[in-house]
């Protein structure tokens, strides 16, 4: 078992997995707020704000404990926004490629904040956010000119992006009302990567500072990971405020808010033999952790291995209709049996913001819990009407 494994089965404890119901998502306040800790000592190292990034992470029953220490949210358009505004409390950025003039006005009713992510955009809305009676900071996304994401479908700076704007569109642009400059180009990185793609950006884009009230970095932090470098990004953050000392800094980090924090339980409905072992469980790749297919990505599960290595190897399989909702090859000490339970370890993060009703297959139960006071919350189950109001 991995050491990450290990460490689940203390956050995790088996008397909690066995006794919620399958298929949920588990998640622990005790990490949760573990977490926001550390990430609240760059904000107090540093001064930055650091935003929860709703895109990965948007459960309104944690947000109580999340807004002690993190700034506000941001938001990928009006419905996250009112979210944000309605349910987080604090300060709401957004943006999005590109808004309807209906979407923009709702987006004004909730937002602090404002990116856009073409001059075009701006030009077309700017009017309606100076007519909305309170003072709205707007904000451009930028390109930074470097990347690391070795991915394309998770890379905003591959060639052809749809992501930001290049240093040629800001030439002799009239950026009046422009008060900050954002980029995003991590995905799970340490800040060593940060660095390089920090100095891209001033190289490019330098010129414009000193006329901003802030700079967002983005997201893709992996702050709350073990081997990140925590002080590496502090310096990072003060060696920039230093050069620029009227800017304030945010961060927009997702994963690293709730990074293993959650568990998904799901259990084994029946066992088949089809040139291997196939145990067929009561969740979906395709429905329940839609990145497993699109990454591809492999979680970890206590007291599992890689295929061969333990003496039972099993294909796990949904109960979707797609032949290829297959959530991975695994080995076990033990034969599996129907009725037996397996724990997927860091689940929390892009998972149940992505669910999807496809096939009908039922939503898995949202649950919390607290070690420290022993209680176990169902803050959500879900059936047939959450279904029916989806496609009628």
């Amino acid at each position: 078992m991995t050491g990450r494994g290990k460490r689940a089965l203390a956050d995790f404890p088996v008397r909690i997995t066995d006794q919620v119901e399958t298929p949920c998502y588990l998640i622990s306040e005790e990490v949760v707020e573990r977490n926001c800790a550390l990430l609240d000592s760059v904000q107090q190292r540093t001064g930055a704000r650091i935003l929860l990034a709703l895109k990965a992470f948007a459960l309104p029953a944690l947000f109580p404990l999340i807004r002690k220490s993190l700034h506000g949210v941001c938001a990928s358009g009006p419905i996250e926004a009112r979210i944000g505004r309605e349910e987080f409390g604090r300060e709401v950025h957004t943006y999005a490629p590109a808004y309807t003039t209906a979407q923009m006005e709702r987006v004004i009713c909730y937002s602090d904040h404002i990116l856009f992510n073409s001059l075009n955009q701006w030009r077309q809305h700017r009017e309606q956010i100076h007519a909305a009676g309170r003072r709205i900071e707007v904000g451009l996304r930028v390109n930074p000119g470097h990347s690391e994401v070795a991915i394309d479908l998770y890379n905003p700076c591959q060639p052809g992006s749809r992501f930001g704007l290049q240093p040629k569109d800001l030439m002799e642009a009239d950026l009046t009302g422009i008060d900050g400059l954002h980029f995003h180009a991590l995905c799970e990185q340490n800040a060593d990567v940060l660095e390089r793609v920090l100095a891209s950006f001033e190289r490019l884009y330098g010129a414009y500072l000193p006329r901003m009230r802030w700079v967002n970095f983005g997201g893709g932090h992996h702050i709350t990971r073990e081997d990140y470098d925590v002080d590496l990004l502090c310096s990072l953050i003060n060696t920039f405020k230093k050069k620029y000392p009227d800017i304030q800094v945010y961060l927009e980090p997702g994963e690293a808010v709730v990074l293993n924090s959650g568990v998904f339980v799901t259990a084994v409905l029946d066992i088949i033999d089809n040139g291997m072992n196939v145990a067929i469980v009561d969740s979906s790749a395709e429905t329940h952790m839609p990145d497993v297919l699109a990454m591809p990505y492999r979680p970890e599960i206590i007291v599992a291995d890689q295929a061969g290595v333990l003496p039972h190897t099993y294909r796990l399989g949904g109960i979707s209709c797609l032949a290829g909702d297959v959530i991975g090859d695994y080995s076990f000490d033990e034969p599996l049996r129907p009725g037996d339970r397996l724990v997927l370890l860091d689940m929390a993060l892009y998972s149940f913001v992505k669910n999807t009703t496809f096939n009908g297959v039922e939503l898995p139960a949202l649950i919390t819990f607290n070690q420290t006071t022993d209680t176990v919350k169902v803050v959500r189950r879900f059936g047939y009407e959450d279904y029916k109001n989806r496609v009628s």
